[in-house]
């Protein structure tokens, strides 16, 4: 019986080494960032798909960054679970894989001059301050994903930032309702690294990192990821009877069966594929909210 992963072939390779199932976490904030938009000005879709794609090159280059770092450092072999896989796996020399990460940080960097051409030039500080997070996320001498405030990071430039500049390029403005919104959002994407962290808590004990899960504990963590989902969807209740938001956006309530889902599918395990499922729960999750949040201000546009 063969035990071995299964190589990746051509495109495949290129395409895992995105880690697809992450990018949606870039396409949700922009979604919901140009949905609150749609209340005081009309769409400027190439404004939009510009925001979007930078986003996702974004994501997938930090992807890539992550891949190499953890290379080089020794972290991840032929076994590791929840990589692109493309260095250990499939021979793609390391130098390939950074100078590729850079190549999209380029391309996003002049879809931003574009955005800031057409809204503001400190959209484009802003972003270089994005890119720079998100390279050392895990490069750098002290990579973020080695301390406690991973998470944090994630939810923050993530979450609420990119949700405020998709706002801000549409209508030149930021309030205090689409701070106020993009808060959960930024808890559940800072939940999906969270997660991740949980799955990897041994190795990465192993190898000196310092991250919640490792501090907190695999049981005490688990409980922290359900108090994240908690305080995510509390939070729109209470933006409701604030009168803050229209009712519907309690619609998002329709994705807490897969935020149950990933909460229970940590407990009792600790075999990293076992993990899985339960990491992939709280990607959707993160996923599933944030659509249903962009429909309820839709809805709540029209009715």
């Amino acid at each position: 019986m063969n035990l071995q992963p299964e190589r990746d072939h051509g495109f495949q390779i290129w395409w895992q080494l995105t880690r697809p199932h992450t990018l949606t976490a870039a396409f949700v904030p922009v979604l919901l960032g140009t949905v609150l938009a749609l209340e005081y000005t009309s769409l400027h879709w190439p404004l939009f798909l510009a925001m979007l794609i930078a986003s996702i090159l974004i994501q997938a280059a930090t992807n890539m960054i992550n891949e190499y770092y953890d290379f080089t450092r020794g972290l991840d072999n032929e076994n590791s679970v929840g990589i692109g896989g493309a260095i250990v796996r499939n021979g793609v020399k390391p130098k390939t894989v950074i100078r590729l990460a850079f190549v999209l940080f380029g391309i996003a960097l002049l879809l931003g001059i574009y955005i800031c051409a057409n809204s503001s030039w400190w959209i484009g500080v802003i972003g270089l301050i994005c890119m720079a997070a998100a390279y050392f996320y895990t490069g750098g001498p002290v990579p973020i994903a080695y301390t406690p405030f991973g998470e944090i990071t994630a939810g923050f430039f993530m979450g609420f930032v990119i949700i405020l500049i998709s706002y801000f390029i549409q209508t030149g403005d930021i309030n205090h309702v689409v701070m106020l919104v993009s808060i959960p959002v930024s808890i559940l994407v800072g939940s999906i690294l969270l997660a991740n962290n949980i799955r990897d808590l041994d190795g990465d004990k192993e190898n000196g990192r310092k991250t919640i899960a490792i501090l907190l504990g695999r049981q005490k963590a688990i409980y922290f990821l359900a108090l994240m989902f908690v305080v995510a969807y509390g939070f729109v209740v209470g933006l409701v009877i604030a009168g803050i938001v229209s009712p519907w956006l309690l619609i998002s309530f329709l994705s807490i069966p897969k935020a149950i889902k990933a909460t229970t599918g940590f407990i009792g395990k600790t075999m990293p594929m076992q993990m899985m499922p339960a990491m992939k729960a709280t990607a959707q999750t993160n996923t599933i909210f944030g659509f249903l949040l962009s429909i309820g201000f839709l809805i709540g546009y029209f009715s």
